[in-house]
């Protein structure tokens, strides 16, 4: 490694870590915070402020540690140019690739500068119109948001799911959990396109299915989003299976309509009534903060003058399986052939070129 791109990985990792101490002032002051007599007076709110400094303590580690790492490999380079040693410029090499690919996350993670980035997050699939083609579809996305869960280790329930009359799904809702859920999966937010050959067609042919996908921030606490009883309209009724069957005697199915907006969520998965009005409460809670960030894109678009896509009319990806593989991202150009990978969970390029596109925007 020449002492040039040495320099370069040196000084662009003392820039990036330039607000940890902005970032460790601000730590001290909560933390002082927190031992006041009268912090846990109000748990929810001390919960809260403790998950924070948990969070800003794990970030101020991590840089100050990397930053630890580079002035180690600073003096190691000013040792193997002393002495010539060729044993340690490889370990050099070895060490500065590593440090750089540490740099290129900590650096992607500076994306997610959105308010709502680091919660967790609701991801609501419904299939498009098109019967069990796009029912079969709604699941095949399903699987590949769980699966891209289980690769980086978040967390994934499926807190609502409506089958199909003959296979798939017709809707579900998959609540995720982990360090930014939110900022990583609103890039999924849109429509979903499907080219394959149907295995449900006996003549073969090849057909296009649909599927809309939305994401939701969740509420962190209950403050954040004022719902009135009197706003409310719950009705239950008995879990259905495929085709449309009751599946259980007693009615724990919870469906809620908030009256002022005309937003209606429902969850049967539980077999608690209880359990599936909170689910479903939680739900509505996401519904009405993406209201809010809706609304407030519209006004954004409209002072800068653009057309903003919603629902249905925003195709975002298109996954052909026939005649040949390949995923293509349409607002970034983003494209492989590796549609198996994608399907399997394997969307880190497919968000990451989003994401980057959209740095600085509050609303993806």
């Amino acid at each position: 490694m020449n002492a040039s791109r040495r320099n370069t990985l040196v000084s662009s990792t003392s820039w990036c870590v330039f607000d940890i101490p902005r970032v460790e002032q601000e730590a001290a002051a909560l933390e002082g915070r927190s031992a006041a007599p009268d912090f846990w007076d109000d748990p929810q709110s001390a919960q809260e402020t403790m998950k924070r400094i948990a969070s800003m303590r794990a970030r101020i580690d991590t840089w100050r540690g990397l930053e630890r790492r580079v002035g180690d490999l600073r003096e190691l380079v000013e040792l193997a140019a002393a002495e010539d040693d060729a044993a340690t410029a490889a370990d050099i090499e070895r060490d500065a690739a590593a440090i750089e690919a540490q740099l290129e996350e900590l650096e992607f993670n500076l994306t997610f500068s959105g308010p709502y980035d680091d919660r967790s997050a609701i991801v609501a699939v419904h299939a498009g119109a098109g019967g069990t083609e796009s029912q079969d579809w709604a699941e095949m996305l399903l699987r590949m948001y769980v699966r891209w869960c289980e690769r980086r280790g978040f967390g994934a329930e499926i807190i609502d799911l409506m089958p199909g009359e003959e296979a798939g799904i017709k809707r579900a809702q998959l609540e995720v959990t982990g360090p930014h859920a939110y900022g990583y999966l609103k890039s999924e937010r849109g429509v979903h396109r499907l080219v394959r050959i149907s295995p449900f067609d006996s003549e073969q042919r090849r057909h296009t299915s649909f599927a809309l996908v939305e994401v939701l921030p969740e509420a962190t606490d209950a403050a954040e989003v004022k719902i009135s009883p009197d706003d409310l309209r719950v009705d239950v009724f008995r879990a259905s299976g495929h085709g449309g069957q009751n599946v259980q005697k007693n009615s724990t199915a919870i469906r809620i309509t908030h009256i002022p907006t005309g937003t209606v969520v429902t969850c049967q998965n539980e077999r608690s009534q209880h359990r599936n009005r909170e689910l479903a409460m939680r739900v509505l809670e996401a519904r009405l903060i993406e209201i809010e960030l809706t609304k407030h894109a519209e006004e954004q678009a409209k002072i800068k003058g653009e057309h903003v896509s919603a629902g249905w009319s925003n195709q975002i990806r298109s996954y052909v399986l026939h005649p040949y593989k390949m995923v293509k991202d349409h607002r970034t150009g983003f494209e492989t052939s590796d549609a198996t990978g994608v399907l399997d969970g394997d969307l880190d390029g497919a968000m990451k070129a989003y994401l980057t596109s959209t740095v600085g925007a509050d609303v993806a």
